[in-house]
């Protein structure tokens, strides 16, 4: 099948954390909320719509935003309660959809490819939308088309709380008139080199040569040169729980010596937890996995909000294995797994007032990218001797 004869949606929960917290008090439906650190160090992690007219966005540093829009509403934010809403939107997609990708915490890519011979693609999907709305009661927005790019930027004018479809035929008449920005590659730097190009909208972006695309910005000139073409064949990768990363280690000599058991844990989940933010992936679900002398083998497993972050990870990892951990018999091997992975960056700089916390994350993981994944640990997770 041609890329371009697929069917595919965007669904995008709309300023997803205020939304969540508007249905927990109603009184701050129509007013200014923004969410993210309390101090005057914090940074805005999301903001209504009615925050938005003054000026504040995501990212932008708390006390400007409190400059900007005195009156708004300032909460700390809850990935508890996110995550858990954001299941339960994924519980409703997972229902319906024939297959789909959850790629972030408050949005979904959908192929219904063929779904249209039975239904009708637009009818369907409004349905599914309003089907979220009342078993969640979130504001939901949707993009109709045949790509990836196009549906996303679809969805982003049919915000707040809207539908939009593009036909095939429609595509390039929809995407020339918008700014740059809409297309999901350009980030303020390529913004910034494509204004001084004199570069304003897609159809001017779509008029140069792919060549000097590609001389300016390498290959992701090349990329977003297609995508101002409404190009896109990036496939819907099926989304599934069972996405994972894990690390087991099985000892020559089994063991019960406890202490080191716990180290070998805490730096297990610190190697795995570089690795999910080196690949910008969370992860919901921590599974501690042991196998006795006789081989017998237990593991158990909690649900926790989408993180990456070692000194959350590593507690969940302790608790875990001091649950499993009951028979005090020898161990064999014992093993760590993070799953219910999904793309998105950490919401620590977000709703952490710590910042000193905040910049060891970042000059730990800068010193481990330029000197490997062993050049700085955390002492907790460090052997007395070799293992």
């Amino acid at each position: 099948m041609n890329f371009q004869d697929r069917t595919i949606v965007h669904m995008d929960l709309d300023t997803f954390f205020v939304s969540v917290e508007r249905l927990q008090n109603s009184g701050l439906v129509g007013r200014p909320v923004i969410i993210g650190g309390l101090s005057d160090r914090g940074v805005v992690a999301s903001c209504s719509y009615e925050a938005r007219r003054y000026g504040v966005h995501s990212a932008m540093p708390m006390k400007m935003a409190l400059n900007l829009c005195r009156d708004a509403t300032v909460i700390r934010g809850d990935m508890d309660l996110y995550s858990k809403y954001s299941r339960l939107v994924t519980d409703v997609i997972a229902e319906k959809a024939p297959v789909y990708e959850k790629a972030s915490i408050d949005e979904h890519y959908l192929d219904i490819t063929g779904i249209d011979r039975f239904w009708g693609a637009y009818k369907w999907t409004h349905e599914l939308r309003e089907k979220i709305i009342g078993e969640t009661g979130l504001p939901i927005s949707f993009g109709l088309s045949v790509n990836k790019t196009v549906c996303k930027i679809a969805t982003g004018e049919a915000k707040p709380n809207g539908e939009k479809q593009v036909d095939k035929d429609s595509i390039q008449p929809f995407l020339n008139p918008l700014s740059i920005r809409k297309i999901p590659m350009v980030g303020s730097k390529t913004y910034q080199l494509l204004r001084s190009m004199g570069v304003s909208t897609i159809q001017t972006l779509s008029a140069i040569p792919i060549e000097m695309m590609e001389s300016v910005l390498g290959k992701n000139g090349t990329e977003i040169w297609k995508r101002a073409h409404g190009l896109d064949f990036t496939p819907v990768v099926p989304y599934s729980e069972e996405k994972s990363i894990s690390t087991e280690r099985t000892f020559e000599t089994d063991t019960i010596d406890v202490l080191m058991l716990e180290r070998l844990l805490i730096s297990m989940a610190e190697k795995l937890c570089f690795k999910l933010r080196k690949k910008e992936k969370l992860a919901s679900v921590v599974t501690v996995k042991i196998r006795y002398a006789n081989y017998d083998t237990h593991t158990l497993q909690k649900k926790i909000a989408y993180t990456s972050l070692d000194h959350i990870m590593i507690g969940t990892v302790r608790e875990l294995f001091k649950r499993i951990y009951e028979r005090r018999m020898l161990i064999r091997l014992i093993g760590i797994k993070f799953g219910g992975l999904i793309s998105g960056a950490q919401q620590l700089n977000l709703f952490d007032n710590n910042e000193k916390q905040i910049k060891l994350y970042l000059s730990m993981d800068k010193i481990r990218l330029h000197y490997g994944s062993g050049a700085i640990r955390r002492a907790s997770g460090l052997m007395l001797k070799q293992i």
